[in-house]
């Protein structure tokens, strides 16, 4: 307080007017060229779609006036014979307030940045507007404690204890809640890297099904028989994944064994026929087809195609038009299917002759 009277005792009143014009110039200043950047900046993001400019605009409309008067005030203080103390203090005050406002526009920025690069496109997923939303908040959470951290170091607080007291509890948070900051990063990772999206079907080991969510600690398939299934993040990307969706076409192979009665001209006939069987069929590549051996019971034929869909209900649909027109053609030709027979063969042996007495 007596350092506050002595302050204001050393100032003559016509000092202390010129200080507080100083103040109020530096102040619509500040403002006036907050009106003018952010014109300019809308006016930018009227021209073009761009989202930088967007978030350009959007940071200099974060600027908040009462965060620089302390900024006004340390340069109207400069009019003023102060002790150093009070300098020391509204220095300081200045200093603290333009990280602050600086930490106000990082904060605009990367929230509005990863908003713009979230926006959901036509058939987009979810999940990377998720993803990208706990990024940004993670990242605006890293910058304020950093800010902290620099406003701490300027008011005289000794961090180097703090950030090593930070650095051993984050030690032992992260052992407590490794399975969760594993299945953490391993949705980031899903996400960002897209092995699958939200609808596509996929199988990994033993399960299958349609992803329906992708969140940060699990993933949840709707398996084909219907059950929802739970898969922790770290462990599904620790598997092999098969995803049906990308595929481009289908490789089918079948195979179907005919009696071994079957006439020689006949069995020649056979690979042709099925090879004309399959390249009737609309959205197919024919690959071969084989008299591949001899089984057990059968002759064995084999047939390999490509279905130019990556939908199994496609792919069902030309199976089963391929199998009504073999049966058909087959009972055309008179060609039997194999099934499953076993033979016996009886033999009768002779016996002796009696010896004659």
């Amino acid at each position: 307080m007596r350092t506050l009277l002595e302050a204001w005792r050393s100032n003559t009143p016509h000092d202390l007017a010129v200080a507080a014009a100083i103040v109020l110039g530096v102040v619509v200043a500040f403002a006036i060229l907050r009106f003018t950047a952010s014109r300019a900046a809308g006016a930018l993001a009227a021209r073009s779609a761009a989202p930088f400019r967007r978030v350009a605009r959007d940071t200099v409309d974060a600027t908040q006036l009462w965060l620089l008067l302390p900024v006004a005030l340390f340069v109207g203080a400069s009019a003023l014979r102060l002790p150093e103390t009070v300098e020391h203090v509204i220095g300081l005050v200045a200093a603290i307030a333009l990280m602050l406002q600086a930490a106000v526009w990082g904060n605009r920025f990367i929230k509005r940045w990863f908003e713009e690069k979230s926006v959901r496109p036509p058939g987009g997923d979810g999940e990377t507007v998720t993803a990208l939303g706990l990024i940004s908040f993670v990242a605006r959470v890293v910058m304020w404690m950093i800010v902290v951290l620099v406003i701490l170091n300027h008011v005289g607080v000794n961090i180097t204890a703090l950030v090593a007291g930070l650095g051993i509890g984050g030690v032992a948070v992260a052992l407590a809640l490794q399975n969760v900051l594993g299945d953490l990063l391993a949705s980031l990772a899903i996400v960002l890297d897209k092995p699958f999206v939200v609808g596509d079907t996929i199988a990994v080991g033993e399960v299958s099904g349609q992803v329906e969510r992708v969140g940060i600690k699990t993933t949840r398939l709707r398996s084909l028989s219907g059950e929802l299934l739970v898969l922790s993040n770290a462990e599904l990307l620790k598997s092999r994944i098969h995803n049906y969706r990308q595929m481009t076409e289908r490789r089918v192979l079948f195979g179907l064994g005919i009696a071994y009665e079957t006439p020689q001209d006949r069995l020649e006939r056979v690979p042709e026929m099925l090879q004309e069987i399959v390249l009737a069929q609309p959205r197919v590549r024919f690959d071969r087809a084989h008299f591949k051996g001899y089984g057990d019971s059968a002759l064995l034929m084999e047939v390999v195609y490509y279905v130019l869909d990556r939908d199994y209900n496609v792919y069902m649909d030309v199976q089963q038009a391929l199998n009504l027109e073999i049966a058909r053609r087959f009972r055309a030709e008179g060609i039997e299917f194999a099934y499953r027979t076993n033979t016996v063969y009886l033999r009768q042996e002779s016996t002796p002759a009696a010896p004659a007495k």
